[in-house]
């Protein structure tokens, strides 16, 4: 996942759930389809709610890590 260049940056760190869905959810129009977010969150809950909601909503998690002490994430717009 190294090769993926994001086209937006989130730092959602300090916020608790569900913020850091709620702010990926409102940024993934600020994307074009087939764009990726890349999202720093530091609430664990993060790693449930990020890929459930993009499951719900038809969008693709490339990648959902913890590294450190912070949840890192990138989310590929698909519609």
């Amino acid at each position: 996942m190294n090769d993926v260049n994001p086209d937006l940056d989130l730092d959602l760190r300090g916020l608790l759930c569900p913020m850091p869905m709620v702010k990926v959810s409102q940024n993934i129009s600020n994307v074009p389809v087939g764009g990726v977010i890349r999202a720093v969150a530091t609430d664990a809950g993060s790693m449930a709610d990020i890929p459930a909601w993009a499951k719900s909503t038809g969008n693709e998690v490339l990648k959902a890590e913890k590294e450190g002490d912070e949840f890192v994430f990138l989310v590929k717009r698909v519609k």
